[in-house]
């Protein structure tokens, strides 16, 4: 199980996620910790087995055990921020916003790991996710701590192309059957 086993799973039509998943990853300039953790959270994010199965065992190899369990807490704490504070967004009735939202959600504040990676992978899952509240309110935490906008990008980055691959990925799982 591995990034060259999920690359050469990838149809030839889609070429281009192959060749965007080994840059992402292959060439990130991101520190081992903020990639591998980003591409956990988002490799839970795309909700795909297959991804999931290929990507875990690397990242929990290029990852402390305490990073390992703060990026899958990131994924999990993201899917239900996000349905939320996009749902509020969404709503035209902007008095759900003043209501006191009463989710526990600890483990933004103590993640176990440096916070400026859990906010990165917040913001990575919530890319996936497409809470725009979620990615300014991650984005500006990033920034306010330093954080360049090439490292936040390069989040994204990873987050679009490994969204990307599970999709190609399941649908053709499917489309076998």
């Amino acid at each position: 199980m591995s990034l060259d086993t999920l690359k050469s799973a990838i149809p030839d039509y889609a070429k281009d996620l192959k060749l965007n998943l080994g840059s992402v990853i292959g060439n990130s300039e991101l520190p081992a910790q903020q990639l591998w953790g980003t591409v956990l959270a988002t490799a839970i994010a795309s909700r795909s087995p297959i991804v999931l199965r290929e990507l875990a065992p690397e990242a929990e190899a290029n990852l402390s055990p305490e990073a390992y369990t703060a990026a899958k807490a990131a994924a999990a704490v993201m899917a239900m921020n996000n349905v939320f504070y996009r749902t509020r967004h969404l709503l035209s009735d902007h008095e759900y916003g003043t209501l006191r939202a009463g989710l526990r959600m600890n483990v933004i504040g103590n993640p176990g790991v440096d916070k400026v990676d859990f906010e990165l992978w917040s913001f990575a899952v919530s890319a996936i996710n497409g809470c725009g509240l979620c990615l300014d309110s991650h984005e500006q935490v990033l920034r306010k701590a330093g954080v360049d906008r090439e490292v936040v990008q390069e989040a994204f980055k990873i987050a679009s192309v490994i969204q990307a691959v599970g999709v190609t990925l399941d649908a053709e799982a499917v489309l076998a059957e």
